[in-house]
């Protein structure tokens, strides 16, 4: 009954953000000091830790806080680099060469850029760079966040070239003797191996769950930022849509089986960007140009809709193919200046310089991050460098720095909140009253009531991890030991299990509080987040159960060769759904063949 109480306690926190920001709408700036505060009261008084380690992970929260708004500010500057010295306006008239239809923009750019960005850098990157471009292109500001929100999902486990498993997974389970002995039970003596093997599961559902993935984004953007708010219109494309997600998936779970975490997001996408583009560009599924779909005329927009970042695009005539590819080039160089620096020998010498906090107030946690190696670094890097390439005026730069600091200052306020109770929540352990941090005692309350069904509950817990701490990777560090014990505990494959918990943390990406206002901040949305939230939270609660449900079914057919079981029939539902869905509204789809 005690575990059963901290479990509700331990939720108080998650509670009170979906409440007050999503129940509410309270802004994430008015929202987040209240969630910091209640963090902080169940550490002190419930349980009983230390003053000084409750303000240490605060600090540890500010200072991560200063690295996210580094990130930010670097993103929103080489976009008004780019809108000053006339590059954002022959991206936007290129890619209209390529297909005018808003449909199959979202999809290579949010989709396909976004997950090459995923592998290369990580932790939210992909919001910082796709995001701002879409905004550039014409997409209302909250589109373009709900998009670069929704597709971080897929590509996330083997972001920043696999460090959720590599990091996350690797730290959580490395050095447990029954890990250890279970790893050699099954002949995978060599370490790499065994994490190897749980990626490759972690692909496979990320594959099964991300095939719907593109269409979700067009269908609701459809749905919610249409002329017609209708879901039917983004339905249509769905042959283009699932043509997209295989051009990615399918070298992506090769990619997982044959070179492990490293590769499946950085070259699958790579591989689906160069298969999908050169298919759009010869007219290869899609909608034909009297059926291309628009947003309606800006005057006719929500006010919520558009965010304080304003990208004037002149349309002009059409640019030659050598100004479109020197337009491009910032983009090019922050995708190449990521992948180099996250390859070694590069990656040492620019972690080489690290700026630490050791032991804040005498405790065990410390801080630091590592100036070169943030994604701030290469945005700014890559805005000096389009300064001369693109040959701007100066007084033309001085004004993109100058409204890229007003745009910084706006999204500070949430974030300083919204970090550091991230911060305090999984700090909360050592205390006098001897229980264990809170995400821990609320995944241990909900394993106690849902028994043998917890495949199905695996991912969600994973989610929440991420929804917390604003890391897949963190999550996996926090979960997955956890996540292995109770597969054990239950009788099925604890590397399924420790799968799910992976797939589950990415998908926590699409609802996490500080990606929703780190994207928000660099489409100038401020105050939206809670909004944000609640159209995300569709498509996490559909992966998170449409994961758990193939996990489910993979373990009883491990256990059993049971085909027909719990999982098998939820995840034969929703494909059926899906079906139904596609051949009601999408057939009348007319596409270029």
């Amino acid at each position: 009954m005690v575990i059963d109480w901290l479990a509700i306690l331990s939720l108080l926190p998650i509670l009170s953000v979906a409440v007050l920001l999503v129940g509410l709408r309270w802004p994430a700036s008015r929202a987040m000091p209240v969630c910091y505060l209640v963090a902080v009261g169940l550490a002190l008084f419930v349980w009983k830790v230390e003053f000084v380690q409750v303000a240490a992970a605060s600090v540890n929260g500010l200072v991560v806080t200063g690295t996210l708004l580094y990130i930010i500010f670097g993103a929103i500057l080489l976009l008004n680099t780019l809108q000053e010295s006339g590059g954002l306006a022959a991206i936007r008239r290129g890619f209209m060469g390529v297909s005018p239809d808003r449909r199959v923009q979202v999809i290579i750019i949010a989709w396909l850029f976004g997950s090459f960005i995923e592998g290369a850098a990580g932790f939210g990157s992909p919001a910082a760079v796709a995001v701002p471009l879409l905004v550039g292109l014409g997409f209302p500001a909250m589109a373009a966040v709900m998009a670069g929100m929704i597709i971080q999902s897929t590509p996330v486990s083997f972001g920043a070239a696999g460090t959720p498993i590599l990091v996350g997974v690797n730290n959580g389970l490395s050095g447990d003797p029954a890990v250890l002995a279970y790893a050699e039970s099954i002949g995978k003596t060599e370490w790499y191996d065994f994490l190897s093997l749980i990626g490759t599961h972690v692909a496979v559902l990320h594959a099964t769950a991300g095939t719907l993935i593109p269409l979700f984004v067009v269908a609701m953007m459809t749905r919610f930022f249409g002329k017609n708010r209708s879901f039917a219109e983004g339905l249509k494309i769905w042959k283009f849509a699932l043509f997209s997600a295989f051009a990615m998936t399918i070298p992506y779970v090769a990619l997982a089986y044959l070179l492990g975490p490293e590769f499946p997001t950085l070259f699958g996408s790579l591989i689906g960007l160069a298969v999908v583009v050169a298919a759009a560009a010869l007219g290869f599924l899609t909608p034909k140009p009297e059926d291309t779909w628009d947003f309606d005329a800006k005057e006719n927009w929500d006010e919520e809709w558009s965010g304080t970042l304003k990208i004037n695009v002149d349309e002009g005539k059409n640019p030659s193919l050598l100004f479109l590819f020197v337009a491009w080039i910032p983009y090019l160089l922050v995708g190449a200046l990521l992948v180099i620096t996250r390859f070694p020998p590069v990656k040492g010498w620019v972690t080489a310089w690290t700026v630490e906090f050791p032991n804040l107030f005498g405790t065990e946690i410390s801080s630091s991050f590592q100036p070169l190696y943030l994604p701030g670094s290469v945005f700014v890097v890559v805005s000096l460098a389009t300064f001369l390439i693109h040959r701007m005026s100066f007084d033309g730069y001085i004004r993109a720095w100058v409204t890229s600091s007003k745009t910084l200052v706006k999204a500070s306020v949430a974030l300083i909140f919204t970090v550091p109770m991230v911060q305090v929540f999984i700090n909360s352990s050592g205390g006098a009253s001897g229980f264990d941090q809170m995400p821990i005692e609320l995944a241990e309350g909900v394993a106690n009531l849902a028994g043998g069904m917890w495949p199905i509950f695996a991912p969600f817990i994973g989610g929440m991890g991420a929804f917390v701490a604003g890391s897949n990777t963190v999550s996996n560090m926090m979960f997955s030991l956890f996540q292995f014990g109770v597969g054990q505990r239950i009788g099925a494959d604890p590397t399924w299990i420790v799968a799910l918990q992976a797939v589950g943390g990415a998908a926590g990406n699409m609802i996490c509080v500080h990606n929703v206002v780190t994207a928000s901040a660099v489409a100038g949305l401020i105050g939206q987040e809670g909004t944000i939230i609640r159209k995300t939270f569709i498509p996490f609660v559909y992966y998170a159960l449409f994961a758990g449900s193939v996990g489910y079914a993979a373990v009883a057919w491990n256990a059993h060769n049971s085909i027909v079981n719990l999982g098998s029939v939820v995840a034969l539902f929703i494909v059926s759904l899906a079906i139904y869905m596609i051949a009601k509204y999408g057939r009348n789809s007319n596409t270029a063949q």
